[in-house]
């Protein structure tokens, strides 16, 4: 048991809790202010992918999982969500659990066959089974097919607040983001975090320690599933629509890219990685698909000049992670 407590000591670093919190009040503050200076839905739009490009960032940059099929859980979440909301007639919060918890039990199926494999095998396979997710939703009636499901209701919290008001929705999506934010800041700094991180670092020697790896890896994989469904759930009802871009494997790349850019492993990283990512899709849409070769661009001069990532590099100037 000894050997365990050294093992999760000489991973953890207390050093950075105090300028995390400082970065936490910074980004809460900007989202909070921002909404009078920035447009409110690409603020909205920002706030969604973070969350996704947070819950990704939980597999890939805390167990080193790389998944290439995420996509599925952001985008059968918004399909559910839509449904039971346009269809059903259920309130929000009550679409968004059920996009969450269906995202949550596909993360379960993807996990237990994938997860055993590891490196580019478990790539791959996540991709695969993320086209059979792609396919089926253009084959099946519920999801509309090409089209989508359009005009979603946004409805009221509680039967009294009206998401019709852009404010009270934006409000109601920064505290959907900030929630699944501090989960997996608390997750990553817990004792289970710290698992993951030796399991990342040496998963023989965590092996070894007498950790069930398999099991670990499959609860981060079912959580970052089941956040990523938050993200695709909340913004089906934002943008009152879910349709096939959300299951394409094109948004799993751009998820890869927005921690990549923003710092692989790191709290804060695929947050403004999400942020530059959506800035470049929305001011530089008048380039129509020379977005995808400046985005290749920057991605190509951040792996060469900034290998940690943006926030990864700027921790590593002020010598604690962030």
């Amino acid at each position: 048991m000894a050997a365990v407590k050294d093992e999760l000591t000489l991973i953890s670093r207390p050093a950075a809790i105090n300028g995390q919190f400082a970065a936490f009040g910074i980004m809460v503050a900007f989202f909070l202010v921002a909404p009078f200076v920035i447009y409110p839905v690409f603020l909205m739009k920002v706030l969604c992918f973070a969350l996704f490009a947070c819950a990704f960032n939980l597999l890939v940059g805390y167990v080193g999982l790389l998944s290439f099929g995420h996509a599925a859980f952001l985008g059968m979440a918004a399909y559910i969500c839509g449904y039971v909301a346009k269809t059903w007639g259920w309130p929000p919060l009550g679409a968004i659990l059920a996009g969450t918890a269906v995202s949550t039990l596909l993360g379960l199926i993807f996990g237990v066959l994938a997860i055993r494999r590891q490196g580019i095998y478990f790539a791959m396979i996540t991709l695969a089974l993320a086209q059979m997710v792609y396919f089926f939703c253009i084959e099946v009636k519920f999801t509309g097919g090409e089209d989508g499901i359009q005009a979603i209701p946004r409805g009221r919290i509680f039967g009294l607040i009206d998401l019709s008001h852009m404010m009270v929705v934006y409000f109601f999506v920064l505290v959907v983001f900030l929630a699944g934010f501090l989960l997996i800041y608390r997750t990553i700094h817990s004792p289970f975090g710290q698992v993951l991180k030796a399991i990342r670092e040496n998963e023989p020697r965590a092996l070894s320690l007498g950790y069930k790896v398999d099991h670990y890896k499959l609860i981060a994989f079912v959580l970052s599933a089941g956040l990523s469904g938050l993200a695709g759930a909340t913004k089906a009802i934002v943008f009152q629509l879910a349709s096939l871009t959300d299951v394409h494997w094109g948004t799993s790349g751009e998820v890869v890219l927005m921690t990549l850019l923003g710092g692989l492993g790191t709290v804060f990283g695929p947050v403004v990685g999400a942020f530059l990512i959506v800035a470049m899709q929305n001011y530089l849409a008048d380039l129509g698909s020379w977005v995808l070769v400046v985005q290749g661009v920057i991605f190509v001069v951040c792996v060469l000049a900034f290998r940690r990532g943006l926030i990864g590099e700027l921790g590593r100037l002020l010598k604690r992670p962030l």
